[in-house]
């Protein structure tokens, strides 16, 4: 996730639609897929190019016994991203969840309606947000996120992902996950690799959906997190409204190390708002042969197409020498059918 949870285009995702650019996958390509899946290839949505050889290549020389590259079981850490690298990000499913937490908490305390953030996203007033920047998208964010438990909050990001649409695309928010990179999820699991979400995006959102999403289960998930305190009475974790860890740019290392404690050796992010720069060079000073690979959203009819100003991402793929996903051109499919 490239951007900074609180600097959410939640003015963007109110008051402009979306483009809608739906995926159909026809029987053909279905068939294609299943028949690749039959013959043994582990990245059937992958395209054969030099992508999908690279990523085999490595695989197989960092696990066969005797090889001078051979990396132990215990040191086979990949990391993903997960905004735009494992799901869509236009727009956040973060922001989806802030808008359907106002809407429940309102219902239950209708007083709330008059009073902000709550007022601005009821109303849709863009300005409130405009005008408050950072500070009012981080009272949004902690008025919806915090003063309950972890058991109350989990309920309800699971409430959520139960009904939820993806805007634009008007499927349920489960088919925005990318096909290839289940594909290749799966991939990395089944030649022993211990697989990480590494997120910009509140750790305990992601937590609640990891292991049905991408079979990664609650510790395999680093993200943002905010402060927590012990309820004797409640004998429960009650999560407070102050950040703990801010997990984006920078702080990706320094939550991997403090939730992992060791680099990975596989490192995916995207291109999109510079967030991943920094787990993937951090992934790149292992001791062992490590592999970075970038996604690039440049495929406008099945997905989307947008780029940083500064191109710092893809510029620092170029210099580092990382492998970077051509949408467009390396994967088959895109999403997932269910």
């Amino acid at each position: 996730m490239k951007k900074s949870i609180y600097i959410l285009s939640l003015v963007a995702l109110f008051f402009f639609s979306c483009k809608k650019s739906d995926t159909v996958t026809s029987p053909t390509e279905n068939k294609q897929t299943e028949a690749a899946a039959n013959n043994g290839d582990p990245l059937p949505s992958w395209n054969d190019g030099a992508l999908k050889k690279d990523i085999i290549a490595y695989v197989e020389k960092v696990t066969k016994e005797g090889s001078p590259d051979f990396i132990p079981v215990e040191d086979r850490i990949a990391t993903f991203d997960n905004d735009g690298t494992l799901w869509a990000e236009k727009p956040y499913v973060q922001e989806l969840f802030a808008f359907y937490r106002v809407k429940k908490m309102v219902e239950a305390k209708p007083e709330l309606a008059q009073k902000q953030p709550f007022k601005a996203v009821i109303e849709k007033d863009k300005t409130f947000f405009e005008k408050g920047g950072d500070k009012a998208l981080i009272e949004l964010v902690a008025a919806t996120h915090t003063g309950m438990t972890e058991d109350e909050f989990e309920a309800s990001v699971n409430d959520f992902f139960k009904s939820a649409q993806y805007p634009g695309k008007n499927v349920p928010v489960k088919q925005i996950r990318y096909q290839p990179q289940l594909e290749l999820l799966n991939y990395l699991r089944a030649n022993g690799f211990k697989t990480y979400i590494v997120t910009g995006g509140t750790i305990e959102v992601v937590r609640a959906i990891s292991q049905d999403f991408y079979g990664i289960p609650k510790d395999q998930v680093v993200g943002t997190s905010f402060k927590y305190k012990y309820d004797a009475a409640k004998n429960a974790v009650q999560r407070e409204a102050a950040l703990d860890h801010f997990n984006d740019k920078e702080g990706k290392p320094v939550g991997i190390q403090l939730h992992i404690g060791q680099r990975p050796v596989f490192a995916c992010g995207n291109e999109g708002g510079a967030g991943d720069i920094a787990m993937l060079k951090y992934s790149q000073g292992n001791k062992y042969p490590s592999f970075q690979l970038l996604v690039n959203h440049n495929d406008s009819i099945r997905e989307y197409k947008y780029q940083e100003k500064d191109n710092a991402s893809l510029n620092a793929a170029a210099k580092n020498k990382w492998h970077v996903v051509d949408m467009q051109k390396d994967w088959k499919k895109v999403f997932a059918d269910n």
